[in-house]
């Protein structure tokens, strides 16, 4: 029998980048794309590679092209440090697991290097692959943490919790990581969003601007913990944000949401140095009417709009400008 996991991509809707720094954050995850993984039981452990794990190019130009769409490494790595971090926390929480063996491979449509949380989607469906596989239960609060440490402490990558924790209870969900409840739990405060309290949101990206997270916040990571004062400003002000925009989605304020989502990406334009290419893209948005900030660590952005009159313009403005423009399907898991 083949195991057959899915997880998708995160948008983060407001808060970001403060989710690493014991800020607040709200995030979705959206179904117009997803990983998959595969699982099956075989004599042997085998890892199988993607496409985007070959290592065989026509010339250097089709190199060069690969390495600015996907980075330097594809899946398997993550795949191969999913499958150490679970079977550590098996054995350091006294879980047993039987002798059998597996086949897993993985597939993902998600655009790659865009903000949009596709690293942690694959390893979100091999933990939950691997879950089924073995039977292991693993409280959604714990696995968001494993999730995390797997790029964290496994590969070096800095990463927040935000992207594992939306992945993992897939609904739209406010997460406040006050340093106490951390230092205390572990974990931060997880409330899910009931779907009608949320405004229209758009989607925009460019693969062309595809980046790392690791080249934005291991910069911000280093000026946090020297105590840069406009970073420490910015977290907090992200914090209040956050709140600000859980009482407007309460009580509908449109105009309050629209406000907060244009602040959140005007303080991280004031901090972090930010391309031309996505500078333009937000302005783009904005001329629209609709507001505009990253997803993520930048080339997608997501924003609010008024009407589908304002959606058809945005879309068309995008488009002249070869700008993917989409809706996204909100995952709500009961």
């Amino acid at each position: 029998m083949i195991i057959e996991t899915y997880s998708y991509p995160r948008a983060a809707v407001i808060g970001n980048p403060s989710d690493g720094y014991f800020g607040k954050t709200i995030a979705f995850v959206f179904s117009n794309f997803l990983a998959k993984v595969q699982l099956w039981e075989t004599p042997e452990l085998e890892v199988k590679p993607e496409k985007l794990d070959g290592a065989w190019f026509n010339s250097i130009e089709e190199l060069v092209k690969d390495v600015s769409f996907a980075g330097y490494y594809g899946g398997m790595r993550l795949l191969k440090a999913t499958i150490k971090v679970f079977h550590d926390y098996c054995m350091s929480n006294g879980i047993p697991l039987d002798q059998r063996n597996f086949t897993i491979r993985y597939s993902s449509d998600i655009p790659l290097r865009l903000g949009l949380a596709g690293s942690s989607a694959i390893i979100t469906a091999c933990f939950k692959a691997l879950t089924r596989f073995y039977q292991v239960d693993i409280q959604p609060q714990i696995l968001a943490n494993l999730i995390l440490s797997v790029e964290t402490r496994e590969l070096g990558i800095s990463a927040g919790l935000q992207d594992r924790v939306a992945q993992v209870y897939e609904h739209p969900i406010y997460m406040d990581f006050d340093k106490d409840h951390m230092d205390q739990y572990g974990y931060g405060i997880y409330k899910p969003i009931q779907e009608k309290c949320l405004p229209s949101f758009y989607i925009a990206y460019r693969r062309n601007l595809s980046e790392g997270t690791e080249v934005v916040h291991n910069n911000l990571r280093a000026r946090f913990e020297i105590g840069d004062p406009s970073v420490l400003a910015a977290m907090k002000r992200w914090d209040q944000i956050t709140s600000e925009f859980m009482q407007a989605l309460v009580i509908g304020d449109f105009d309050t949401m629209h406000d907060l989502m244009n602040e959140n990406f005007n303080l991280r334009r004031s901090i972090i140095p930010i391309t031309s290419g996505n500078i333009e893209m937000v302005d783009l948005a904005r001329s629209t009417g609709a507001s505009a900030k990253f997803t993520g660590s930048g080339g997608a952005i997501i924003g609010t709009y008024r009407s589908e009159d304002m959606y058809s313009e945005l879309k068309d403005i995008m488009d002249h400008h070869e700008i993917e423009v989409f809706k996204p399907n909100i995952v709500i898991h009961p």
